[in-house]
Protein backbone atom coordinates (compact mmCIF):
# COMPACT_ATOMS: atom_id res chain seq x y z
CA UNK A 1 0.00 0.00 0.00
CA UNK A 2 1.09 3.71 -1.17
CA UNK A 3 1.14 6.42 1.09
CA UNK A 4 -1.94 7.88 -1.06
CA UNK A 5 -3.75 4.83 -0.37
CA UNK A 6 -4.01 5.43 3.76
CA UNK A 7 -6.91 8.19 3.79
CA UNK A 8 -9.11 5.61 0.96
CA UNK A 9 -8.21 2.57 2.99
CA UNK A 10 -9.64 4.69 6.26
CA UNK A 11 -12.67 6.04 4.59
CA UNK A 12 -13.32 1.51 3.93
CA UNK A 13 -12.75 0.50 7.37
CA UNK A 14 -14.87 3.24 8.85
CA UNK A 15 -17.57 2.04 6.26
CA UNK A 16 -16.93 -1.78 7.85
CA UNK A 17 -18.03 -0.22 11.09
CA UNK A 18 -21.01 1.44 10.23
CA UNK A 19 -21.85 -1.61 8.44
CA UNK A 20 -21.23 -3.89 11.46
CA UNK A 21 -23.66 -1.67 13.52
CA UNK A 22 -26.30 -2.14 10.88
CA UNK A 23 -29.67 -2.11 12.94
CA UNK A 24 -31.82 -3.77 10.33
CA UNK A 25 -29.29 -6.83 10.18
CA UNK A 26 -29.26 -7.35 13.95
CA UNK A 27 -32.83 -6.91 14.76
CA UNK A 28 -33.45 -9.66 11.82
CA UNK A 29 -31.00 -12.04 13.82
CA UNK A 30 -32.51 -11.47 16.98
CA UNK A 31 -36.35 -12.04 15.97
CA UNK A 32 -35.40 -15.07 14.45
CA UNK A 33 -34.27 -16.27 18.00
CA UNK A 34 -37.49 -14.80 19.51
CA UNK A 35 -39.40 -16.62 17.05
CA UNK A 36 -41.81 -18.13 19.51
CA UNK A 37 -42.43 -15.43 21.74
CA UNK A 38 -43.68 -13.19 18.89
CA UNK A 39 -45.83 -16.16 17.75
CA UNK A 40 -47.53 -16.19 21.04
CA UNK A 41 -48.60 -12.66 21.65
CA UNK A 42 -52.01 -11.93 21.33
CA UNK A 43 -51.25 -8.24 19.75
CA UNK A 44 -47.96 -7.13 18.93
CA UNK A 45 -47.23 -3.49 19.40
CA UNK A 46 -43.85 -1.89 18.05
CA UNK A 47 -42.69 0.94 20.05
CA UNK A 48 -39.15 2.04 18.07
CA UNK A 49 -36.56 5.43 19.57
CA UNK A 50 -33.67 6.20 18.41
CA UNK A 51 -31.67 7.47 15.62
CA UNK A 52 -31.60 3.56 13.80
CA UNK A 53 -35.79 3.42 14.66
CA UNK A 54 -36.83 3.62 11.35
CA UNK A 55 -34.82 0.67 9.90
CA UNK A 56 -34.73 -1.19 12.94
CA UNK A 57 -39.05 -0.93 12.69
CA UNK A 58 -39.13 -1.49 8.95
CA UNK A 59 -37.23 -4.86 9.33
CA UNK A 60 -38.89 -5.76 12.60
CA UNK A 61 -42.30 -5.59 11.05
CA UNK A 62 -41.60 -7.37 8.01
CA UNK A 63 -40.10 -10.26 10.13
CA UNK A 64 -43.12 -10.44 12.41
CA UNK A 65 -44.99 -12.03 9.10
CA UNK A 66 -47.91 -11.16 10.83
CA UNK A 67 -50.15 -7.52 11.35
CA UNK A 68 -49.18 -5.51 14.00
CA UNK A 69 -51.91 -3.81 16.46
CA UNK A 70 -50.15 -0.02 16.45
CA UNK A 71 -46.71 1.56 16.27
CA UNK A 72 -44.77 4.90 16.77
CA UNK A 73 -41.50 5.52 15.59
CA UNK A 74 -39.92 8.50 17.20
CA UNK A 75 -36.19 9.28 15.25
CA UNK A 76 -34.37 12.36 13.85
CA UNK A 77 -35.32 14.05 10.94
CA UNK A 78 -32.94 12.73 8.63
CA UNK A 79 -33.55 9.32 9.63
CA UNK A 80 -37.46 9.77 9.50
CA UNK A 81 -38.49 7.81 6.81
CA UNK A 82 -42.26 6.52 6.51
CA UNK A 83 -43.20 2.81 8.36
CA UNK A 84 -45.91 0.65 7.47
CA UNK A 85 -48.51 0.83 10.37
CA UNK A 86 -46.80 3.52 12.51
CA UNK A 87 -46.66 7.00 13.32
CA UNK A 88 -43.58 8.26 12.40
CA UNK A 89 -42.98 11.49 14.68
CA UNK A 90 -39.32 13.49 14.30
CA UNK A 91 -37.57 14.54 17.69
CA UNK A 92 -34.91 17.03 18.53
CA UNK A 93 -31.39 16.38 18.96
CA UNK A 94 -28.91 16.54 21.01
CA UNK A 95 -31.34 18.95 22.77
CA UNK A 96 -34.81 17.78 22.77
CA UNK A 97 -37.44 19.84 21.29
CA UNK A 98 -41.16 19.58 20.92
CA UNK A 99 -41.02 17.11 18.95
CA UNK A 100 -39.54 14.80 21.87
CA UNK A 101 -42.30 15.49 23.69
CA UNK A 102 -44.77 14.30 21.19
CA UNK A 103 -42.91 11.34 20.87
CA UNK A 104 -42.16 10.72 24.56
CA UNK A 105 -46.03 10.45 25.30
CA UNK A 106 -47.15 8.82 21.84
CA UNK A 107 -44.81 6.31 22.69
CA UNK A 108 -46.48 5.77 26.63
CA UNK A 109 -49.40 5.87 24.91
CA UNK A 110 -48.95 3.03 22.60
CA UNK A 111 -47.27 1.04 25.38
CA UNK A 112 -50.32 1.68 27.73
CA UNK A 113 -52.78 0.03 25.29
CA UNK A 114 -50.93 -3.70 25.86
CA UNK A 115 -52.57 -5.85 28.22
CA UNK A 116 -52.39 -9.48 29.53
CA UNK A 117 -50.72 -11.52 26.80
CA UNK A 118 -49.56 -8.68 24.32
CA UNK A 119 -46.36 -8.15 23.04
CA UNK A 120 -44.87 -4.69 22.99
CA UNK A 121 -41.52 -4.91 20.89
CA UNK A 122 -39.00 -1.98 21.84
CA UNK A 123 -36.53 -1.23 19.34
CA UNK A 124 -34.17 1.05 21.43
CA UNK A 125 -31.26 3.14 19.69
CA UNK A 126 -28.76 6.33 20.79
CA UNK A 127 -29.78 9.01 20.83
CA UNK A 128 -32.71 8.17 22.30
CA UNK A 129 -32.45 10.23 25.37
CA UNK A 130 -32.98 13.66 23.84
CA UNK A 131 -35.55 12.47 20.70
CA UNK A 132 -38.10 11.19 23.02
CA UNK A 133 -38.61 13.03 26.46
CA UNK A 134 -41.73 12.50 28.72
CA UNK A 135 -40.69 15.23 31.49
CA UNK A 136 -41.96 14.49 35.40
CA UNK A 137 -44.60 16.21 36.59
CA UNK A 138 -43.28 19.98 37.54
CA UNK A 139 -40.84 19.95 34.70
CA UNK A 140 -41.23 21.60 31.51
CA UNK A 141 -39.66 20.96 28.14
CA UNK A 142 -37.67 24.58 28.44
CA UNK A 143 -36.42 22.65 32.07
CA UNK A 144 -35.14 19.80 30.45
CA UNK A 145 -33.51 21.12 27.50
CA UNK A 146 -32.00 23.75 29.95
CA UNK A 147 -30.11 21.04 31.81
CA UNK A 148 -28.84 19.22 29.41
CA UNK A 149 -27.57 22.39 27.56
CA UNK A 150 -25.35 22.50 31.05
CA UNK A 151 -24.38 18.88 31.26
CA UNK A 152 -23.13 19.02 27.54
CA UNK A 153 -21.32 21.87 27.63
CA UNK A 154 -20.00 20.76 30.91
CA UNK A 155 -18.30 17.86 29.47
CA UNK A 156 -20.36 15.54 31.25
CA UNK A 157 -19.98 11.69 29.64
CA UNK A 158 -23.10 10.04 28.08
CA UNK A 159 -23.02 7.80 31.33
CA UNK A 160 -23.73 11.07 33.52
CA UNK A 161 -26.26 12.80 31.22
CA UNK A 162 -28.15 9.58 31.28
CA UNK A 163 -28.18 9.05 34.92
CA UNK A 164 -30.29 12.80 35.12
CA UNK A 165 -32.21 12.24 32.48
CA UNK A 166 -33.38 8.77 34.60
CA UNK A 167 -34.08 11.14 37.20
CA UNK A 168 -36.27 13.65 35.61
CA UNK A 169 -38.33 11.05 33.41
CA UNK A 170 -41.62 9.52 33.06
CA UNK A 171 -40.37 7.43 30.05
CA UNK A 172 -36.70 6.58 30.94
CA UNK A 173 -35.35 4.38 34.13
CA UNK A 174 -38.19 1.43 32.80
CA UNK A 175 -40.92 4.05 32.53
CA UNK A 176 -41.87 2.64 29.00
CA UNK A 177 -41.77 -1.20 30.03
CA UNK A 178 -44.20 0.41 33.41
CA UNK A 179 -46.30 1.84 31.18
CA UNK A 180 -47.06 -1.72 29.21
CA UNK A 181 -47.45 -3.79 31.87
CA UNK A 182 -48.94 -6.64 32.25
CA UNK A 183 -47.96 -7.18 28.97
CA UNK A 184 -44.52 -8.92 28.03
CA UNK A 185 -41.37 -6.63 26.68
CA UNK A 186 -38.75 -7.78 24.24
CA UNK A 187 -36.50 -4.69 23.79
CA UNK A 188 -33.80 -5.21 21.24
CA UNK A 189 -30.85 -2.39 21.82
CA UNK A 190 -28.26 -0.96 19.68
CA UNK A 191 -25.97 0.40 21.80
CA UNK A 192 -23.89 3.68 21.96
CA UNK A 193 -22.63 3.36 25.74
CA UNK A 194 -19.83 1.99 27.11
CA UNK A 195 -20.57 -1.72 28.67
CA UNK A 196 -23.36 -1.78 26.91
CA UNK A 197 -25.95 -1.22 30.27
CA UNK A 198 -29.57 -1.39 29.05
CA UNK A 199 -30.28 1.03 31.90
CA UNK A 200 -28.05 3.61 30.46
CA UNK A 201 -28.85 3.62 26.67
CA UNK A 202 -31.29 5.82 25.53
CA UNK A 203 -31.34 6.27 29.21
CA UNK A 204 -33.38 2.87 29.64
CA UNK A 205 -36.78 2.92 28.56
CA UNK A 206 -37.08 -0.61 29.34
CA UNK A 207 -34.55 -1.09 31.89
CA UNK A 208 -33.95 0.15 35.52
CA UNK A 209 -30.50 1.29 36.33
CA UNK A 210 -28.74 -1.69 38.38
CA UNK A 211 -27.43 1.23 41.43
CA UNK A 212 -30.83 0.67 43.02
CA UNK A 213 -34.37 1.86 42.53
CA UNK A 214 -34.09 5.36 43.35
CA UNK A 215 -32.47 7.70 40.69
CA UNK A 216 -32.04 10.84 43.17
CA UNK A 217 -28.45 9.94 44.80
CA UNK A 218 -27.25 9.02 41.64
CA UNK A 219 -28.30 12.10 39.60
CA UNK A 220 -27.80 15.17 42.33
CA UNK A 221 -24.23 13.67 42.44
CA UNK A 222 -23.72 14.07 38.80
CA UNK A 223 -24.39 17.70 39.00
CA UNK A 224 -22.31 18.07 42.56
CA UNK A 225 -19.77 16.94 40.60
CA UNK A 226 -20.20 19.39 37.88
CA UNK A 227 -20.97 22.55 40.04
CA UNK A 228 -24.19 22.74 38.03
CA UNK A 229 -26.48 22.27 41.38
CA UNK A 230 -26.99 26.29 41.32
CA UNK A 231 -27.37 26.40 38.02
CA UNK A 232 -30.27 24.58 36.49
CA UNK A 233 -33.81 25.32 36.98
CA UNK A 234 -35.12 25.46 40.39
CA UNK A 235 -37.69 22.46 39.37
CA UNK A 236 -34.73 20.04 38.05
CA UNK A 237 -33.46 19.99 41.78
CA UNK A 238 -36.42 19.73 43.08
CA UNK A 239 -38.09 16.67 40.95
CA UNK A 240 -34.57 15.06 42.04
CA UNK A 241 -35.43 15.81 45.33
CA UNK A 242 -38.63 14.04 45.11
CA UNK A 243 -37.53 10.96 43.01
CA UNK A 244 -39.65 8.16 44.18
CA UNK A 245 -38.40 4.46 44.23
CA UNK A 246 -39.69 2.02 41.56
CA UNK A 247 -40.96 -1.44 41.67
CA UNK A 248 -38.95 -3.92 39.64
CA UNK A 249 -40.09 -4.63 36.39
CA UNK A 250 -42.53 -7.52 34.94
CA UNK A 251 -42.01 -9.60 31.79
CA UNK A 252 -39.02 -7.67 30.40
CA UNK A 253 -36.06 -8.95 28.29
CA UNK A 254 -33.56 -6.70 27.20
CA UNK A 255 -31.32 -7.63 24.65
CA UNK A 256 -28.38 -5.72 23.28
CA UNK A 257 -27.65 -6.57 19.31
CA UNK A 258 -25.28 -4.25 18.45
CA UNK A 259 -22.41 -2.36 19.83
CA UNK A 260 -19.25 0.06 19.57
CA UNK A 261 -17.39 -3.16 20.29
CA UNK A 262 -18.48 -5.57 17.77
CA UNK A 263 -17.93 -2.65 15.12
CA UNK A 264 -14.43 -2.35 16.52
CA UNK A 265 -13.74 -5.77 16.36
CA UNK A 266 -14.86 -5.74 12.44
CA UNK A 267 -12.14 -3.17 11.75
CA UNK A 268 -10.02 -5.10 13.09
CA UNK A 269 -10.53 -8.08 11.41
CA UNK A 270 -10.78 -6.18 8.26
CA UNK A 271 -7.63 -4.33 8.30
CA UNK A 272 -5.91 -7.85 9.40
CA UNK A 273 -7.17 -9.08 6.34
CA UNK A 274 -5.75 -5.91 4.68
CA UNK A 275 -1.96 -6.99 5.82
CA UNK A 276 -1.99 -4.59 8.58
CA UNK A 277 -0.45 -5.17 12.10
CA UNK A 278 -3.54 -4.29 14.10
CA UNK A 279 -3.41 -3.19 17.64
CA UNK A 280 -6.66 -2.05 19.69
CA UNK A 281 -6.79 -0.42 22.52
CA UNK A 282 -8.89 -2.03 25.36
CA UNK A 283 -11.86 -0.96 26.61
CA UNK A 284 -13.86 2.44 25.83
CA UNK A 285 -12.15 6.04 25.29
CA UNK A 286 -14.02 8.16 27.15
CA UNK A 287 -13.01 11.34 29.50
CA UNK A 288 -11.55 14.67 27.72
CA UNK A 289 -10.90 14.82 24.29
CA UNK A 290 -8.10 15.95 25.07
CA UNK A 291 -7.01 13.57 27.08
CA UNK A 292 -7.75 10.71 24.61
CA UNK A 293 -6.34 11.78 21.84
CA UNK A 294 -2.84 12.49 23.71
CA UNK A 295 -3.33 8.72 25.40
CA UNK A 296 -4.09 7.66 21.47
CA UNK A 297 -1.49 9.35 19.90
CA UNK A 298 1.06 7.88 22.32
CA UNK A 299 0.25 4.48 21.90
CA UNK A 300 0.67 4.98 18.33
CA UNK A 301 3.93 6.74 19.06
CA UNK A 302 5.47 3.56 20.34
CA UNK A 303 4.10 1.13 17.54
CA UNK A 304 5.47 3.31 14.99
CA UNK A 305 8.67 1.81 16.27
CA UNK A 306 8.05 -1.71 15.20
CA UNK A 307 7.64 -3.05 11.90
CA UNK A 308 5.50 -3.18 9.00
CA UNK A 309 2.15 -1.34 8.56
CA UNK A 310 0.70 -0.17 11.75
CA UNK A 311 -3.18 -0.05 12.48
CA UNK A 312 -3.93 0.87 15.72
CA UNK A 313 -7.94 1.38 16.91
CA UNK A 314 -10.21 2.77 19.45
CA UNK A 315 -13.92 2.67 20.28
CA UNK A 316 -15.74 5.20 22.60
CA UNK A 317 -16.87 8.43 22.74
CA UNK A 318 -15.36 11.50 24.45
CA UNK A 319 -16.37 14.68 25.80
CA UNK A 320 -15.71 18.20 25.07
CA UNK A 321 -14.97 21.25 27.47
CA UNK A 322 -16.94 24.31 25.65
CA UNK A 323 -15.11 27.35 26.35
CA UNK A 324 -14.96 28.84 22.74
CA UNK A 325 -17.89 30.18 20.34
CA UNK A 326 -16.56 27.76 17.35
CA UNK A 327 -18.33 24.89 15.71
CA UNK A 328 -17.00 21.32 16.00
CA UNK A 329 -17.57 18.23 17.67
CA UNK A 330 -15.43 15.36 19.85
CA UNK A 331 -14.59 13.85 16.57
CA UNK A 332 -13.54 16.74 14.85
CA UNK A 333 -11.16 18.02 17.87
CA UNK A 334 -9.57 14.68 18.01
CA UNK A 335 -8.28 14.49 14.53
CA UNK A 336 -7.17 18.29 15.16
CA UNK A 337 -5.46 17.43 18.21
CA UNK A 338 -3.81 14.04 16.71
CA UNK A 339 -2.55 16.43 13.74
CA UNK A 340 -0.82 18.95 16.48
CA UNK A 341 0.23 15.87 18.60
CA UNK A 342 1.75 14.41 15.00
CA UNK A 343 3.29 17.80 14.04
CA UNK A 344 5.05 18.26 17.68
CA UNK A 345 7.04 14.85 17.94
CA UNK A 346 6.20 13.43 14.48
CA UNK A 347 5.72 9.40 14.51
CA UNK A 348 8.55 8.91 11.65
CA UNK A 349 6.26 7.53 8.72
CA UNK A 350 3.72 7.88 6.32
CA UNK A 351 0.27 8.49 8.01
CA UNK A 352 -3.22 9.13 8.33
CA UNK A 353 -5.73 9.31 11.43
CA UNK A 354 -9.82 9.23 11.06
CA UNK A 355 -11.85 10.11 14.35
CA UNK A 356 -15.83 9.38 13.35
CA UNK A 357 -19.23 9.13 14.36
CA UNK A 358 -20.97 5.81 13.85
CA UNK A 359 -24.44 8.12 13.03
CA UNK A 360 -22.78 10.03 10.47
CA UNK A 361 -23.09 13.38 12.67
CA UNK A 362 -20.51 14.97 14.77
CA UNK A 363 -22.06 17.58 17.30
CA UNK A 364 -24.31 20.32 15.66
CA UNK A 365 -22.77 19.83 11.91
CA UNK A 366 -23.19 18.27 9.24
CA UNK A 367 -19.54 15.66 9.31
CA UNK A 368 -19.27 12.41 11.19
CA UNK A 369 -15.90 13.49 12.32
CA UNK A 370 -12.28 14.50 10.79
CA UNK A 371 -9.57 12.32 8.37
CA UNK A 372 -6.31 13.86 9.07
CA UNK A 373 -2.74 13.00 7.62
CA UNK A 374 0.80 14.42 7.39
CA UNK A 375 -0.32 17.55 5.45
CA UNK A 376 -3.37 18.61 7.14
CA UNK A 377 -1.67 21.36 9.29
CA UNK A 378 -0.27 22.84 5.95
CA UNK A 379 -3.16 22.85 3.82
CA UNK A 380 -4.86 24.56 7.20
CA UNK A 381 -2.60 27.43 6.85
CA UNK A 382 -2.40 27.68 3.50
CA UNK A 383 -5.86 28.23 3.08
CA UNK A 384 -5.89 31.03 5.96
CA UNK A 385 -6.62 28.93 8.74
CA UNK A 386 -4.67 28.54 12.27
CA UNK A 387 -5.28 24.97 13.68
CA UNK A 388 -4.15 26.18 16.91
CA UNK A 389 -6.07 29.39 17.49
CA UNK A 390 -9.15 27.51 15.75
CA UNK A 391 -8.57 24.77 18.38
CA UNK A 392 -9.19 27.14 20.96
CA UNK A 393 -12.47 28.50 19.88
CA UNK A 394 -13.76 24.55 19.59
CA UNK A 395 -13.80 25.69 16.37
CA UNK A 396 -12.18 22.63 14.81
CA UNK A 397 -14.92 22.03 12.07
CA UNK A 398 -13.87 25.26 10.16
CA UNK A 399 -10.16 24.04 10.21
CA UNK A 400 -10.57 20.68 8.75
CA UNK A 401 -12.89 22.28 6.38
CA UNK A 402 -10.57 24.39 4.96
CA UNK A 403 -8.09 21.79 4.45
CA UNK A 404 -10.71 19.34 2.94
CA UNK A 405 -10.56 17.08 5.87
CA UNK A 406 -14.18 16.89 7.11
CA UNK A 407 -15.54 13.16 7.65
CA UNK A 408 -18.93 12.92 5.24
CA UNK A 409 -21.05 10.57 5.08
CA UNK A 410 -24.29 11.68 5.73
CA UNK A 411 -27.14 9.78 8.25
CA UNK A 412 -26.01 6.36 8.74
CA UNK A 413 -29.19 5.34 10.49
CA UNK A 414 -27.29 3.08 12.96
CA UNK A 415 -25.61 5.05 15.94
CA UNK A 416 -22.75 2.90 18.36
CA UNK A 417 -20.77 6.05 19.24
CA UNK A 418 -17.49 6.64 18.05
CA UNK A 419 -14.18 4.86 16.23
CA UNK A 420 -10.46 6.51 16.11
CA UNK A 421 -8.25 4.45 12.96
CA UNK A 422 -5.01 5.28 12.85
CA UNK A 423 -2.85 3.77 9.84
CA UNK A 424 0.65 3.73 9.57
CA UNK A 425 2.99 2.76 6.70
Amino acid sequence: MSPDELRPALRDAFAVAVAAADPAEAVRAALAEHRGKTNAASRIFVAALGKAASAMAEVAISELGRPISGGVVVTTDAGARPVAGCRTIIGGHPLPNAGSVEGGEALLALASEAGEGDLLLALISGGGSALGVAPREGLSLDDKTAVTDFLLRSGADITEMNAVRRALSRLKGGGLADAAAPASVLSLIVSDVPGDDPATIASGPTARAEKGTVARPEARDVLERHRLTDKVPSAIMAAIEGADARPPLGDVVNQVVASNARSVEAVANHLAGAGFRVVTRPGWLDGDVGEAAEELFALCHEQADGKGPVAVISGGETTVKVVGDGLGGRNQEFALRFALAEADRPLGRSWAFLSGGTDGRDGPTDAAGGIVDGGTLNRMRAAGADPTDHLARNDAYRALAAAGDLLLTGATGTNVADVQIALML
